[in-house]
Parts: C-alpha cells; structure tokens; sequence
C-alpha cells in the first residue's frame, strides 16, 4: 500500500460506482464527498458535510477538509489532513484518544442540533433502514444505485 501525498477533485452529482484513487468526489447536492482511503487500502471514505462533522473549502483550484480524516473503524486506521489537495499525513492515535474523540463529535452534535433533534434523526436513519421500499435513500441517489 503506497500512501497518497496529493489528490485531485472532481465535482458530482453522483458518485461513480467505480472510484479512482487519489480522486475526491465532491457532491454539492448532498452535500458529502467520497474517496477511496488514501492509504491505499482501497475502503470508501464518506465524510458527511455538516455544521458538526467536515468542512469544505474551495479556493478555484484546489479543496480542503476540515477537520482531520480517521479512519478509526478501518483496519487500516489511517489519519489525514487535506489541506489544498495535499494530504498531510497525521500520527495514529489511541483507543482513548478515539473514544474521546468520538464523544466530543456526539457532545458536538447535541450542542448544534439539541438532544431531541439528535436522537429525532437516529430514530430517522433507522427507519430509512428498516423500512426502504419506495424511495431510494439519499444515499443511494448519491451513489446513483436506485436499485440496491
């Protein structure tokens, strides 16, 4: 597995069934990017585009996430910055630097979206699961896969 130190972009509004290496899909629509882990393992990386979770900068020619890419759930657990399409390698962090990291995302959610609303779109996600016969999910309509 050979580590990425840059990517390229490309602007969508599916993401290709089929990704490339090294390249960040970005879906203004949906509001999420996808890319294959820049480690080289080759997992799909979903970073969601919200208050709470990444930020995208575009400066004309080049993108930055914000805040950093850990790929904890991964056996890989790679972690890495993109910062003007330049990947900034960061240092692997421990089970309790992840842990920690994971309540300050929720505590961060909470706080943004109130407990209630939290708790009102886990509910929804879940649902979405179970019950996912009619509409395709927004997931899926990212994807392009209305027949998954």
């Amino acid at each position: 597995m050979k580590r990425r130190l840059t990517v390229t972009h490309q602007f969508v509004n599916y993401v290709p069934e089929r990704l490339d290496d090294g390249v960040l899909y970005v879906s203004i629509e949906y509001a999420t990017v996808v890319h294959r882990c820049l480690c080289g393992c080759g997992e799909e990386i979903v970073t969601p585009l919200t208050p709470t979770d990444w930020e995208l900068s575009f400066d004309g020619e080049s993108i930055s996430l914000a805040p950093s890419i850990g790929n904890w759930n991964l056996p890989c657990r790679s972690h890495y910055w993109i910062a003007k399409n330049r990947v900034r390698w960061a240092g692997r962090w421990s089970q309790s630097e992840i842990d920690q990291g994971r309540r300050l995302d929720r505590a961060a959610k909470t706080t943004h979206y109130g407990e209630s609303n939290t708790l009102s779109l886990t509910r929804e996600a879940e649902a979405a699961q179970i019950d996912n016969v009619s509409q395709p999910s927004w997931w899926r309509r990212l994807l392009g896969r209305r027949d998954a």
